[in-house]
């Protein structure tokens, strides 16, 4: 059955947040459409109005200055062609790197992922590890989120009525840090993953000592989380295998995670644990070839 729909280019963000409140929840907003083509396709949604933000200026906007902006039509393709963020900020670039195949990373952007608010999408663990913060935009004007505060159900995220997620705002990371982003899935492409993890280390300029620690995780509960335990017992520490190890324990008991047709619950957490070492061991190689 085809779906029809009445389909509105607004050329400024303020137009756009007219269109959304006028037609309230009539209206769905399109950005690079992965997967709200789909969700039309099969008929899960029937929206009366599709407000596309493509013609808003600047929408894509990528900007790296010590701090990374990234506007709500930035794409993953963009994020793997930045050279300058495969320093810290790799973890962001590589799960940008398994985001289905090259033609969905052209146009997906990584607002509309946020947005989607699956439990296991990839970019939102390296966000998370970066503490990133996101500009909702809406009738009363704009607002900032924390990242690990936007998304919060299953598909469910905190925005208001009529407003859209604008730009996505990372601040500048400090010297000797490294990101790593880890994806488990049933094939080695294009599938949702199993698990993925996210961390981050920053340490003393004489790397000895952990001064931050993020570990993120997604597809182990119902919204990608933070290990808040495993963080602390590694910070203000050096980081020995023994620790690590304890970090990794303490992250699996931090999830929440169900059976289903791609992986048990009890597997889930076996790989938790499993990858978070593995994620901790890669920042600490990362670091050890940054130059003293």
């Amino acid at each position: 059955m085809a779906v029809h729909f009445d389909l509105h280019a607004p050329g400024t963000w303020d137009e756009a947040v007219a269109l959304m409140c006028e037609y309230g929840p009539d209206a769905v907003p399109l950005a690079g459409g992965t997967d709200l083509m789909i969700r039309l396709e099969r008929q899960q949604i029937a929206p009366r109005h599709v407000v596309s933000l493509a013609q808003i200026p600047h929408w894509n906007a990528l900007a790296v200055s010590g701090d990374l902006t990234l506007g709500a039509g930035t794409t993953y393709r963009q994020l793997e062609k930045t050279p300058v963020l495969y320093g810290k900020h790799r973890a962001l670039v590589e799960a940008a790197r398994q985001v289905g195949g090259v033609q969905v990373r052209n146009v997906a952007t990584v607002a509309g992922n946020l947005c989607n608010a699956s439990p296991a999408a990839d970019s939102v663990p390296p966000l998370l590890v970066m503490e990133a913060a996101l500009t909702l935009y809406g009738p009363d004007g704009a607002r900032t989120v924390p990242a690990d505060k936007f998304i919060t159900g299953p598909g469910q995220v905190a925005s208001g009525a009529g407003e859209l997620l604008r730009q996505i705002h990372v601040p500048a990371l400090p010297d000797r840090t490294s990101t790593v982003f880890l994806k488990a899935g049933r094939r080695r492409a294009m599938e949702i993953s199993i698990v993925c993890v996210a961390a981050r280390l920053t340490m003393t300029p004489e790397g000895e000592i952990c001064q931050t620690a993020r570990i993120a995780l997604g597809s182990v509960a119902p919204t990608p989380i933070r290990a808040r335990e495993a963080e602390k017992i590694l910070e203000g520490q050096p980081l020995t295998p023994a620790l690590l190890q304890e970090a990794a324990k303490l992250a699996v008991e931090a999830t929440e995670p169900i059976s289903d047709v791609r992986a048990s619950a009890e597997y889930r957490r076996y790989l938790t644990g499993v990858m978070v070492r593995q994620a901790l061991e890669q920042c600490l190689v990362q670091l050890a070839e940054i130059p003293a």
